[in-house]
């Protein structure tokens, strides 16, 4: 049985607290609640101890506490976790937020970034150089729990998924030990830890490819919901065929406020959501068809790459209640676009959305066994989320996202992306990770052998 953190002795927690360099922070402390925040106000967790390292000595000194002491351990990067799963009741949070680096190397074109950092300042370091690494749509999110869940966004099509540009990261595993895995150290450690979540350690660092870019052309197209059936049938048809510069994902949204047009606000939308890194030169016959089809609103134009991964930034602050549900899809076929005109013209919340992000071009040239991401055939990775600021909400917004699911999965490739699901049993866990699940499992077996990392969408050994 799990010891709880206030039946530990007061000595022990001021030994640990005297190891490390970053703060130990108890339920008594001014900045307790400040600290335990995350971004989905949904989850409220208290924690018995949160302990804000900032650097790979504080994380080992705190996992051997944790391990020694049988707490229960949640480690905490970005915050973004839908599910919460960065922070627990009455155990322990290992807050990495501190361990903030970035080290860009031009002539290389690679960067090493804390595992505490976000994708915003990774955008603001890499843009100095002409440079980008793909990740996700919102400048917010932590660059630890994207990159091991997978990492899906703008540049997707383009680049590959996150993982597919991860070189190398430096973990500290169970045990307390630190070591490095990539290609050539601990290759299966590497394999696993490319989609297969925080399940195996705590990344201090991560060593990333990067690429030459430093403008792209995107923004909004808008169609009335009720073309929602004839878009997502051109749609599904052109976007896998059209060259791998040109990425977009499709959305059922409800447009809240500005800063677009007040004749658009609180009416529902089929969207995409378009990014380009191609010659600008090419763009506009390129995006023709996209023109031909005729959106009621088009906010299109060239702009520096961090601005198109904080576009939604402003909309989606923290402190916002969220419920998540997600599926992989191989297609979008009439029954599949049938649910989505029927739930995009329910949209409970003018924040609630759902978005399909195409899994084509580069991120498809790998085979499901190549990484523990296990659904490279798969062409998108789809999230509903049901979000509103107001707590008397949370319910509506939760029987949407759940209807919504449950008329879409029977349709769907079987699993999610772990990044878009809540905690959601085992069952979900296994069809996520498919026909890789058991290899996941040999690997847990051999560096987290007591499932010491459990708070996450669990490789059970």
């Amino acid at each position: 049985m799990e010891n709880l953190v206030k039946d530990l002795q007061t000595n022990l927690v001021d030994e640990l607290a005297t190891k490390i360099r970053g703060e130990v922070i108890l339920p008594n402390h001014a900045n307790y609640h400040n600290a335990r925040k995350i971004y989905n106000a949904m989850i409220d967790r208290k924690p018995g101890l949160i302990v804000k390292c900032v650097d790979a000595a504080d994380v080992i000194y705190s996992v051997n506490f944790g391990r020694e002491n049988n707490l229960k351990v949640a480690v905490r990067g970005g915050g973004h976790n839908g599910g919460g799963l960065g922070i627990c009741d009455e155990g322990m949070v290992i807050d990495l937020s501190g361990i903030k680096f970035i080290h860009v190397n031009s002539d290389e074109k690679t960067v090493r970034v804390g595992g505490g950092n976000t994708w915003g300042e990774v955008d603001h370091a890499t843009h100095a150089f002409g440079l980008a690494v793909p990740a996700g749509i919102i400048s917010t999110t932590g660059v630890g729990g994207l990159t091991l869940g997978g990492g899906v966004g703008h540049l997707t099509r383009k680049f590959g998924l996150t993982i597919d540009n991860l070189l190398e990261a430096d973990m500290v595993l169970a045990d307390g030990s630190f070591v490095k895995a990539n290609k050539d150290e601990n290759p299966d450690l590497f394999w696993a830890i490319r989609g297969g979540g925080g399940n195996f350690g705590i990344v201090t660092s991560f060593k990333f490819k990067a690429h030459d870019l430093k403008t792209v052309i995107g923004g909004p197209t808008l169609w009335p919901i009720e073309e929602t059936e004839k878009v997502m049938e051109w749609y599904d048809r052109f976007i896998h065929n059209a060259p791998n510069d040109l990425n977009g994902f499709i959305a059922t949204l409800q447009i809240p406020g500005p800063p677009f047009p007040e004749e658009l606000h609180n009416r529902k939308f089929c969207g995409i959501i378009w990014c380009y890194t191609g010659d600008p030169d090419e763009f506009d016959e390129l995006f023709q068809p996209v023109r031909d089809l005729k959106p009621e609103f088009e906010h299109v134009g060239e702009m520096p790459y961090p601005s198109i991964q904080t576009l939604f930034d402003g909309m989606m602050p923290p402190g916002l209640q969220w419920y998540w549900r997600a599926d992989f899809f191989h297609e979008l076929g009439p029954e599949i676009r049938k649910e989505h005109l029927k739930f995009g013209s329910e949209i409970p919340t003018p924040l609630s959305q759902m978005h399909l992000y195409p899994l084509s071009g580069k991120a498809a040239e790998r085979k499901n066994k190549d990484t523990a991401w296990a659904y490279r055939d798969a062409k998108y990775a789809g999230v509903i989320v049901g979000v509103d600021p107001n707590p008397t909400n949370a319910q509506k917004i939760t029987d949407w996202c759940k209807d919504y699911w449950s008329g879409l999965h029977p349709f769907s490739a079987g699993g999610a992306y772990s990044n878009f699901m809540m905690d959601e049993g085992q069952d979900r866990v296994k069809a996520s990770y498919k026909d890789n699940y058991d290899r996941l499992v040999e690997v847990k077996r051999k560096f987290d052998p007591t499932n010491f990392f459990r708070l996450n969408q669990n490789i059970q050994p």
